[in-house]
């Protein structure tokens, strides 16, 4: 029989993919802002485009915390990046986006990756992160922020990689501290467990650094960008801290998926093209669901 936390990591990747394809549309509607400024996360919710893809990014983050229960984070993690593929699928079907033969393969190579680390995954229960775990979340989370403070100022394909890898730190931090969340006995511990609240400042933060990401160009690149910068640290603190396992006897399948994954969002951050222009300031946004004419903004 399947186990649950199977059944809700598929869930997850459609709920990513979808969340990202909307809120690149309403990203692309938006003025692109040049300070690290929360006021973006506002006028984007202006956008009923935008609060559908931040439903579906909801979804996404409840299904992933129940996968983490029982599943290693290299490979929810790394799943996360097969929401690309769902997005790329979307991107052709809905909006007529022209995708390069390599950024094709890519997504090829990263659906390969991860049926590779499917795999080798071992379902186990987390251990708890400790007080040191806190303080390097709480660390990591204003590092975070001081960096994308500066990374703001970056332009076009530059901005979309620096500040997506940016989002990626943070929702890896969440996804660090929802894995031992996840295992809480009961409501009252979850509620006042310290980690609920760093995973919900992490995930603003790396909202925010996402739809700046998006903002610049390729929705592709920027969250490839996210994808590969998430995946690694939070895979070697679930390796080292937190219980996950590999199949005893399927380290190279982990090994080689995981190699191959991240292969596989890098080069997508150097072969994505953009999909989108911007609105210029001054024009109108619109906050309707639409499809625009390809090369116009959406």
């Amino acid at each position: 029989m399947v186990s649950s936390g199977w059944c809700f990591l598929a869930a997850m990747i459609v709920a990513y993919g979808v969340a990202n394809l909307l809120q690149s549309v309403a990203a692309a509607r938006t003025t692109v802002h040049h300070t690290f400024d929360p006021g973006l996360l506002l006028r984007l919710a202006g956008h009923r485009t935008y609060l559908v893809g931040l439903g579906c990014q909801v979804a996404g983050f409840v299904l992933a915390l129940l996968a983490r229960r029982d599943l290693p984070l290299f490979l929810v993690q790394s799943s996360v990046a097969a929401g690309l593929g769902v997005t790329a699928l979307l991107g052709v079907l809905v909006l007529k986006w022209r995708l390069p033969a390599a950024e094709v393969a890519l997504l090829v190579l990263l659906f390969a990756g991860i049926t590779a680390l499917v795999l080798s995954a071992e379902p186990a229960p987390a251990k708890p992160l400790g007080t040191a775990g806190l303080v390097a979340l709480a660390v990591a989370l204003g590092v975070i922020a001081v960096i994308g403070f500066f990374a703001v100022r970056l332009h076009g394909a530059p901005g979309s990689v620096a500040l997506g890898a940016l989002a990626g730190l943070a929702f890896s931090a969440a996804a660090v501290a929802a894995r031992p969340l996840a295992s809480s006995p009961t409501p009252e511990a979850f509620v006042r467990d310290p980690l609920l609240y760093l995973l919900i400042v992490h995930s603003i933060v790396g909202q925010l650094l996402l739809g700046l990401a998006m903002q610049r160009g390729s929705t592709t690149a920027a969250v490839a960008a996210m994808d590969a910068a998430g995946a690694v640290p939070a895979a070697i603190v679930g390796l080292l801290l937190l219980n996950d396992k590999i199949w005893p006897g399927r380290e190279w399948l982990a090994a080689v998926g995981f190699l191959v994954t991240l292969a596989a969002v890098i080069g997508l951050t150097r072969y994505a093209e953009p999909q989108h222009h911007h609105a210029v300031a001054g024009e109108p946004d619109r906050g309707m669901v639409g499809v625009g004419a390809p090369g116009r903004p959406l």
